[in-house]
């Protein structure tokens, strides 16, 4: 029993951080729906948009691959909650890149449902939200 005990001793800290997890993903969602000149989830869900799905389900999973490794890297709430943001705010800027950079008419591209863009998207937001968790090491 006082194995199980231990295990458990832990869980306080892990619902916590999971439950700021969780509302952190439903910020960024909402949050990236509205930065992005085109509305990735109508796109999705109305339009059945193939493209818009593959580049919002890379900005999601960038953005968990953050938190992820904010998660693991803070020293308490504050600290995870402040790489949250940080976090939020390299996804935001992934998609500036992409946008004004590498591809300019990436959202006229995606609304038009090309698959390639959508496909670029994604990997861009992954590819940040990967360095972005690498950075978080302290």
């Amino acid at each position: 029993m006082e194995v199980i005990t231990h295990s458990l001793a832990g869980l306080g800290a892990f619902l916590l951080y999971f439950s700021l997890s969780i509302a952190f993903l439903l910020l960024f969602k909402f949050v990236y729906v509205r930065f992005t000149p085109h509305d990735e989830w109508k796109l999705v869900k109305e339009d059945k948009n193939i493209a818009a799905a593959i580049g919002l389900s890379g900005s999601i999973i960038g953005y968990c691959l953050a938190i992820a490794g904010a998660a693991s890297n803070s020293v308490n709430i504050i600290d995870f909650a402040i790489w949250g943001v940080v976090a939020l705010i390299a996804q935001l800027l992934a998609f500036a890149i992409m946008r004004f950079g590498f591809m300019p008419k990436i959202v006229e591209r995606i609304e038009a449902g090309e698959v390639p863009a959508g496909i670029m998207m994604a990997a861009v937001s992954v590819s940040v939200g990967l360095l972005n968790a690498a950075c978080m090491t302290y």
